[in-house]
């Protein structure tokens, strides 16, 4: 539960410091501060998940004890069926992200040469948005066979 509050408040911190960054008046001091804060906030962020990782690990290594072994595969399982469920729409959307990102800035440039091919460019950007999805489906499947 430490954790999660730890978790909770360096996300706060992160929106915090990138809005405060963000209204400086000397933008190029403001971004090489802000990447590197950014960039120690990302690792302390995965260390800390790696932490609670390890603890709820072993909260269930503890737990075997008490319980049979049918019980605790069963919820090891579950667990990373779970940890599965969230990777596969987590990264689908950080790549979904980056994909708009590219595409639909490279669109916008196309469309201001050429306004012909507005839907064309559409199509790209809506291809890209498909990752997304993909990867919420997947979680679905994964979460439906729990």
């Amino acid at each position: 539960m430490g954790i999660v509050v730890v978790l909770a408040g360096l996300v706060c911190m992160t929106i915090g410091v990138g809005i405060f960054y963000y209204y400086q008046p000397s933008i190029e001091a403001g971004k090489k501060k802000l990447k590197w804060l950014l960039s120690a906030n990302a690792l302390s962020f995965m260390a800390l998940m790696v932490m609670a990782t390890i603890q709820a690990f072993t909260g269930l290594a503890f737990s075997e004890a008490a319980q049979t072994t049918a019980e605790v595969t069963s919820q090891s399982a579950s667990g990373l069926g779970y940890i599965a469920a969230a990777l596969s729409t987590g990264m689908a959307t950080i790549g979904a992200g980056y994909a708009v990102g590219s595409v639909g800035s490279s669109a916008l440039g196309a469309v201001s040469e050429n306004p012909k091919i507005l839907g064309k460019t559409l199509i790209f950007v809506g291809l890209a948005e498909g990752i997304a999805i993909y990867g919420l489906i997947i979680s679905i499947l994964i979460l439906g066979n729990l």
